[in-house]
């Protein structure tokens, strides 16, 4: 999506998006240690998610929980150098907003001995029928599955 600069608007769209994309990856870049595990405290252990009967990781780690704080801070650091690891998806993620897209859930990978040789992730509009998002999906895998 290009357009041009005007006297009243000296930036395109694309500028725009540029900078958000940029600043999202300087977001995550920057991200301190004690951070996560700030964040951590009240975030819900995803398995354990049943609604009330959710539990936080400081609820699961703790010594309260049965555990301890040298397991919570384990946990923390192995986030942590998940959040640090991560591709930078930035300008992806900024142009599927722009866009107003939605990433879908299903993704196609091809896995090799040593780990996925390739992932294809989809995102498209929210009022695409489910119907049509599988249809996608399948289709975009059978294609690729005629070249294995």
């Amino acid at each position: 999506m290009t357009d041009t600069p005007t006297h009243d608007r000296p930036y395109t769209d694309d500028d725009l998006r540029a900078e958000a994309a940029r600043q999202h990856a300087t977001l995550a870049g920057d991200l301190e240690f004690m951070c996560v595990g700030e964040r951590m405290e009240d975030g819900v252990v995803e398995h354990t998610d049943h609604g009330e009967t959710s539990l936080t990781w400081q609820q699961l780690l703790v010594p309260e929980g049965g555990g301890s704080w040298e397991t919570f801070g384990e946990a923390q650091r192995k986030i942590h150098d998940l959040i640090k690891g991560a591709a930078d998806v930035s300008e992806w993620a900024v142009n599927l907003g722009a866009d107003g897209l939605e990433p879908l859930p299903e993704q196609l990978s091809a896995q090799t001995n040593t780990g996925p040789w390739f992932r294809l992730h989809f995102a498209v509009r929210p009022d695409m029928p489910d119907e049509m998002r599988r249809a996608l999906v399948e289709g975009v895998g059978a294609e690729i599955a005629k070249h294995f």
